[in-house]
């Protein structure tokens, strides 16, 4: 059975961690949790990974939070490809997907994490009359379609 190791920027992993078991208590010891701290270096963080990883002879597949970011960056350096593999977005989606389906190979075990996560990703409609009014606190930077007259 494949273990799941969240890493990212604290207290996000622990966080994910606590609503993944909410939902299937069951697993909750299967759900290894680092919270990497602003102050952390890649190699910090690599050095928990390799502790980490010491302890089961089990494949691993670690969700991280953001490509490029130093958890991203630390795990890419631990995982060997074949029983460590790095998913990189992690949300609740994804992280629901994988436990549900965490018997399975640890290849089969990567796609249903990334098709997990893309599905639970949606725009939902609005109501009409909510959604004529301009979004409060938007940013200056959004793109507005403006029509002006000349």
């Amino acid at each position: 059975m494949t273990r799941l190791l969240l890493l990212a920027h604290s207290p996000l992993a622990s966080a994910l961690r606590d609503v993944a078991g909410h939902v299937y208590p069951e697993c909750a010891s299967a759900i290894e949790a680092i919270d990497v701290p602003p102050s952390a270096t890649v190699e910090e963080v690599q050095s928990s990974l390799r502790r980490t990883l010491a302890t089961t002879a089990d494949e691993v597949l670690i969700l991280v939070d953001a490509f490029g970011a130093t958890p991203c960056n630390a795990a890419m350096q631990v995982a060997d490809g074949v029983h460590v593999r790095v998913v990189t977005g992690v949300n609740v989606p994804m992280l629901w997907r994988t436990l549900c389906y965490r018997n399975e190979s640890l290849d089969r075990l990567v796609d249903r994490a990334v098709t997990g996560a893309a599905q639970g990703v949606m725009q939902l409609a609005l109501p009409r009359r909510l959604n004529q009014s301009p979004a409060v606190g938007s940013c200056a930077n959004d793109q507005v379609d403006h029509h002006h007259q000349q």
